[in-house]
């Protein structure tokens, strides 16, 4: 059985959309902040054809809010915006319950359709932050997956051979570790790729590790007859450790949900190696802006400030600055802390850090004690099994940056 994509379903008409094809500008979205291109020739050329492309990112809904690492594309596909190309926001709430393996040496958790409707909920609010939202084309690839036969999974396997699939790096290592891989596994990249035929995508980004699923979309269009999407693959963005792609389950995330006190914090704890990169994928700033700034704790400085600017705005980027050289630079207690008000005497310490919002779950909690992230009263508290006498005003600090203040009721 042949399968046909209707593509009269998508298709507009984009006559009187005004296409940007200044060729400084192209160039600078095809440079800075960019990995790879495939194929480079290509794609600069249909910039400058005047014609509106569909460019896609795909994200699937594995946690509830997005980091600065998502907003690395996120800023690309903003560029691509600007000068007058249809942004595609794909919700991948089909393949989340798949999971994706990049990267990864075990396999993924699936996750339940409960879980996902929760993590999809703010998705689209947290994007508005950076892209024009009401010109963005929000997907969900539930659209065409739940109305699809088994007959479909079929036809589409039948297009990709499984020695094409296995040899992608995430899938040897495991092999050579003698780690299980399922078979929805070894689908997801086909899956994913065929979003890019639904979707008529002329262009899809995605992190480098993201190299493999985005070439299978171009693999996948060329099986249906139709033009091999060009490829643009963004750097991963380290987390605040220096070390490990930033990522909310290592905790080394700086959410794009932060308060702007916390956001501006957060990035003045990161390594110094990191303020350059930083500066290139999530600012505008030029090099040299940084590099002239004589230490790294003033380079930082800018660099967090500039960060926190685009997000909230400079009224609150002068408010996190201000607080922060408060409490950790001239040592003031933080003003506005946060109350938590309790009837209790005495309080599990684990319990009262979650139950007070200073911990997202009891097991982040444990980790931020036993790392000596805690302090209660000016104390070090490095025992997780320890209960806590409740004081009227006590301030707790939590990591580097959290607070909140104790009120008996």
């Amino acid at each position: 059985m042949k399968f046909v994509v209707k593509i009269s379903t998508i298709s507009k008409c984009y006559a009187n959309i005004m296409i940007n094809t200044d060729s400084k500008k192209i160039d600078e979205i095809l440079g800075r902040g960019v990995a790879e291109i495939i194929e480079k020739e290509s794609l600069k050329n249909k910039l400058l054809s005047g014609k509106q492309l569909r460019i896609k990112f795909g994200i699937d809904p594995t946690a509830p809010d997005l980091h600065l690492g998502h907003t690395v594309v996120l800023r690309k596909l903003k560029q691509f915006q600007d000068l007058g190309h249809k942004i595609i926001f794909l919700i991948g709430d089909f393949t989340a319950t798949i999971g994706d393996p990049s990267g990864r040496m075990s396999q993924r958790q699936q996750l339940s359709k409960k879980e996902i409707k929760k993590n999809m909920k703010d998705y689209t609010k947290q994007a508005s932050k950076i892209l024009d939202i009401k010109k963005t084309e929000i997907r969900y690839n539930s659209e065409w997956y739940k109305k699809k036969k088994a007959i479909f999974l079929m036809e589409l396997s039948s297009k990709i051979t499984y020695a094409r699939v296995i040899e992608r790096d995430d899938f040897q290592k495991r092999i050579k570790e003698n780690s299980d891989i399922n078979m929805l596994e070894l689908l997801y990249p086909i899956l994913q790729g065929y979003d890019s035929v639904e979707l008529m995508c002329d262009v899809e980004l995605g992190g480098t590790d993201q190299k493999f699923n985005l070439l299978m979309g171009r693999k996948v269009q060329k099986r249906y007859d139709l033009p091999e999407q060009d490829i643009v693959t963004v750097p991963l963005l380290e987390g605040t450790d220096g070390v490990k792609k930033m990522s909310k389950s290592i905790g080394n995330y700086i959410s794009l949900n932060e308060l702007p006190v916390e956001m501006y914090g957060k990035i003045m704890a990161i390594p110094d190696g990191l303020i350059l990169k930083y500066a290139e994928l999530l600012t505008g700033m030029n090099n040299e802006e940084i590099i002239n700034i004589p230490n790294p704790r003033d380079q930082k400085a800018v660099l967090a400030k500039e960060i926190v600017r685009i997000y909230y705005g400079e009224k609150e980027a002068q408010k996190a600055e201000k607080e922060f050289n408060a409490v950790f630079r001239d040592k003031e207690k933080p003003t506005d802390i946060p109350v938590f008000s309790t009837n209790r005497e005495v309080y599990p310490i684990l319990d009262l850090l979650y139950d007070s919002g200073l911990a997202e779950s009891k097991n982040d909690a444990k980790r931020v004690i036993q790392g000596g992230g805690l302090k209660i009263a000016g104390d070090t508290i490095t025992d997780w099994r320890k209960e806590i006498k409740i004081k009227h005003n006590m301030i707790i600090k939590f990591g580097k940056h959290k607070f909140i203040e104790i009120k008996i009721i």
